[in-house]
Order: structure tokens, then sequence, then C-alpha cells
């Protein structure tokens, strides 16, 4: 009968083919970074996914990251916040992750506050709402470029892409919306902002993932497909 080890070590080495498939569907150019979506999972299974290989973790979860950081300080794989970063929550996380989330200007003033007071050049990516979602965060694509502009007065803080969630839809209709986030990165990597290099493209969960990589994704964030479903639980994240 499997065990959780080999359950999530053989979840990985076929993510790791599928991944290998798109690219090779999608041509020349570098393999994405695979960041495995850890939010209430426990430590021992993101223990089992670092043996299986795996470097980068992504947290929801101010507190929680908080805690895990903590239980893995011998031991730290790169961390990636990839949930709704609160302004109070900032020292829970700068100076620890690449943070996926920053849709505001208020957010990077109190990165960037953190961040003088750190001594350290926090990189964060800027999550785009191009679904025009009440619901989800992200800056909408009219407000962006006002959005990376104001980076120019944030020292400590240092934009490096953008970040999607698409809107649930047909696979055609998620690739429509990833061409379109890319392309808007190639267009705005074209203008001069000090502060800002659109490198990265963060785009791609577990159901679409293959679709991202085909589209430009540089990082994508699988989760259920590695780890398989979680026990949701209540979680009060003060």
């Amino acid at each position: 009968m499997p065990t959780s080890t080999t359950i999530i070590a053989d979840n990985i080495a076929s993510i790791r083919e599928r991944i290998a498939a798109a690219l090779d569907r999608r041509g020349p150019g570098p393999a994405p970074q695979l960041i495995a979506v850890s939010k209430r999972q426990p430590i021992a299974a993101i223990q089992l996914a670092q043996a299986a290989g795996i470097q980068d973790f992504g947290e929801n979860y101010a507190q929680e990251f908080r805690d895990k950081t903590a239980a893995l300080g011998h031991d730290p794989p790169r961390w990636h916040f990839i949930g709704a970063l609160q302004r109070n929550k900032v020292k829970y996380v700068v100076g620890k992750a690449l943070i996926h989330t920053v849709d505001r200007m208020a957010l990077i003033n109190a990165i960037e506050a953190r961040a003088r007071a750190q001594g350290v050049l926090q990189e964060v990516l800027v999550e785009v709402n191009l679904g025009g979602e009440a619901q989800k965060a992200g800056v909408a694509e009219a407000d962006l470029p006002a959005l990376l502009d104001h980076f120019q007065g944030a020292p400590h803080v240092r934009c490096c892409g953008l970040m999607l969630i698409p809107p649930p839809a047909a696979p055609e209709i998620t690739r429509k919306t990833f061409i379109r986030l890319r392309t808007l990165r190639d267009q705005l990597a074209g203008d001069a902002r000090e502060g800002v290099e659109l490198a990265q493209l963060s785009m791609g969960m577990s159901a679409d993932f293959e679709i991202a990589i085909e589209e430009g994704a540089t990082l994508v964030r699988v989760g259920t497909a590695i780890f398989g479903a979680r026990a949701y639980r209540a979680i009060v994240d003060r």
C-alpha cells in the first residue's frame, strides 16, 4: 500500500514529467520554478517534498508562514508568500520570502518601511486582476502602470514580475488570460522604471500549470497535485 512518502514523491515525479512535456510543446527557454503550495500542510509533508527535491514552497497565511519558517529554520527552503497580505502582517514575511501578491501602494509603503528597518531588499511580484473579479485581490490592468511607478519611491522593494490567478474558465479561455498577462508584461517591460524589472510571470496552478508553462510562466504554484486534497480547518490569522 502506498505511503505518504511514496505518494508525494510519485506526485512530484509525475508533475516534473508533465512540466517537461509542456516545455517540449512550448519550445526553447528556461524551465519554470515549481513552487509546492504547502498551506495547511503539516511540516512532515513539507519535509517529504524537500526529500523529493522540491526547493520552493508557497504559503498563504502570515501566522502559519511564521510558524513554519521557525520550525524549518535548520533546513529552510526558498519561501514564497502567495496569499493576500495585510499591512500589519508584513513583519512576518519581509526578508523571508518572495511576496507574490502586492496590489496597492499602501502595501508597497508598508513593505518598504519594514525592509528599510531590517536593512534588506525585498523582492515582490505585483498581482494583476485581469478578470475584474470583485472578490479577488489584484490591481486592475488600467491601474498597473501607476502602481509600478510607485516602486521608484521604495528603494528597499524591487518588483521582479507579475502574478495572476485567472477566473475559473475552460482551458482555452484560461490560456487567453495567460497570454494577456504575458503580453502586458512585455509591453510594460519596455518602460524603464527604477526598482522594476519584469522578468517573472507567476501563473498556473494544479489545474492549469501546463497551459501556463506553454504561455511563458516562470513560476508555477502547485499544491493539490503534490500533496493531495487538504483537510480544511478554520485558521484564525490574527
